[in-house]
């Protein structure tokens, strides 16, 4: 007569089970069953934490780092911000990165490519530029631009004084995929081949050179979305009736094709009325805020920050998001949301 099994919860069952799941393990093998409810659960559980770097208490080790190393020695002098829960990692979500990047007068961060798509969002200084593949813009604070995949850029600061901009990149998911390329420039920076606002002149203003055609999945040729435009559409739209859970948010499209300006990133730009509060709102794209205007009381699961103009915000999936405004505040944002829309995966919630 065949032995009585163990009962499935006695010290000899779960005995035998760890022996089972050792013996498994020399293999390369595990249960499933150990596994299953972190693997696919019932809601998203964002290993990132809502984390707030104030830019007042940051401006400083910024500028430090200008004195310890040039922008030639570090290629590009920037400091990580790095999710207090990912630590290690060089994200601040589970699929995007951010750094403060500076450059100081008559410095140039040399011209690189590499397959990871960048924004850069300027924060503090005037009198440096980007150049991509040949075409140079000025960058002006609350200015939007572009680095896309395997595009030639460096950045040089003309001016006299040090500038600092957002980094916004999505290094983690090309490191995801195993995907990422890189290669320097045998010239410290480009050649100039086109005026500066040529991209914008040209694809940016309702119109398309007559025999341009594009993929949906290649980035947008405008490459610098001038603050100054940016402000000038959210003022007008500013007229109408805030929406509840927003206020006035807009998101940047290729003119070409009106989907995102960049295949694996999406950026916004919202307004905030004076002393408007939204209604509380959740979605699956972990998102990284910058304050460029006014101030705001930001409440992420029902702990408060208090946002002042370059503050840094990040809110990760899935998290409970309510704004509320002290002056009118203009709210600049990304996150990897095309990248979960092309896969049918974005959601939101709306209370």
């Amino acid at each position: 007569m065949n032995a009585r099994p163990p009962e499935l919860h006695s010290p000899e069952a779960l005995a035998e089970r760890k022996a089972y799941y050792e013996r498994i393990g020399q293999g390369s093998m595990t249960p499933l069953w150990e596994v299953l409810g972190a693997l696919v659960p019932p809601q998203p559980r964002s290993p990132a934490v809502p984390h707030h770097w104030a830019y007042a208490d940051v401006r400083s080790q910024v500028m430090e780092a200008g004195q310890l190393i040039s922008a030639a020695e570090a290629e590009r002098r920037v400091l990580i911000l790095e999710n207090p829960a990912l630590r290690g990692q060089s994200c601040i979500t589970q699929s995007l990165y951010a750094g403060l990047q500076l450059i100081m007068p008559g410095e140039v961060a040399p011209a690189h490519r590499h397959t990871q798509t960048a924004l850069r969002l300027v924060l503090d200084g005037e009198g440096a530029y980007t150049a991509v593949d040949g075409e140079r813009t000025t960058m002006r604070r609350g200015d939007f631009i572009i680095t896309p995949a395997w595009t030639w850029h460096d950045h040089g600061n003309l001016g006299q004084e040090p500038v600092v901009w957002l980094d916004g990149l999505d290094i983690p998911i090309v490191r995801f995929l195993d995907a990422g390329f890189a290669e320097k420039s045998e010239s410290e920076y480009q050649a100039e081949t086109r005026p500066e606002g040529d991209a914008l002149a040209r694809y940016g203003s309702n119109m398309v050179p007559v025999d341009f055609y594009q993929q949906p999945a290649e980035p947008t040729k405008v490459f610098v979305y001038p603050w100054e435009r940016t402000i000038a559409s959210l003022k007008a739209v500013a007229r109408g009736t805030p929406e509840a859970h927003f206020g006035h948010k807009q998101r940047y499209v290729n003119p070409a094709t009106g989907r995102s300006p960049m295949p694996t990133m999406a950026a916004f730009s919202q307004l905030l009325p004076a002393g408007f509060e939204t209604q509380p709102y959740r979605c699956t794209d972990g998102t990284v805020y910058v304050c460029l205007q006014g101030s705001a009381q930001a409440s992420v699961e029902g702990r408060d920050y208090t946002l002042q103009e370059n503050d840094v915000l990040v809110v990760p999936s899935w998290h409970s998001l309510q704004l509320r405004a002290g002056p009118e505040t203009v709210l600049f944002s990304y996150s990897d949301r095309p990248v979960q829309q092309a896969l049918g995966l974005w959601r939101e919630q709306r209370a």
